[in-house]
């Protein structure tokens, strides 16, 4: 599925390829919650990095975030350094693989079956999981990836 973004002020404006464009997996860790949460967790989908096409590349700033043990992520956090909108994770670790932010997408994006809440452990206090009865809770890491999750209920485009 072709995806379509911006960000908020449209300085930005991207486009790329996914095969699992299902937004499900809600990550509640404090990098995601406080760099690009709503409703105290954040959302982000998997495409293919070779395929990402960006209009106003030079609007973008990268954030590396610490980790609790004092090393800095090699995750790059891209936003538009005008509005502030987060727009997509890469990790040079996986180079073919990014992982736009739901909330960036304008494409019509598919309503999921179930969710995946993980990274529970780093939960803001005042956050509500809103946990339908299909969905799956994960203190840590899901054991399962977003391709794989994708597969296991037939919804690879």
């Amino acid at each position: 599925m072709r995806l379509e973004g911006s960000c908020h002020c449209k300085a930005v404006r991207f486009s790329l390829e996914s095969a699992q464009p299902f937004p499900f997996m809600r990550c509640y860790c404090s990098i995601c919650r406080k760099t690009a949460g709503s409703g105290g967790y954040a959302i982000n989908l998997a495409g293919d990095n070779r395929s990402l096409m960006i209009d106003g590349r030079e609007n973008i700033s990268v954030y590396q975030a610490q980790l609790d043990d004092g090393t800095i992520s090699s995750g790059q956090r891209n936003f538009c350094k005008f509005c502030g909108t987060a727009l997509w994770l890469w990790d040079p670790n996986w180079p073919d693989l990014i992982h736009p932010h739901a909330s960036a997408i304008d494409s019509e994006l598919p309503v999921p079956p179930e969710h995946v809440h993980m990274l529970l452990d780093s939960k803001a206090s005042w956050v509500e999981i809103d946990a339908r009865p299909r969905d799956k809770q994960f203190q840590g890491y899901p054991d399962e990836s977003l391709a794989q999750w994708h597969e296991r209920l037939g919804l690879t485009r």
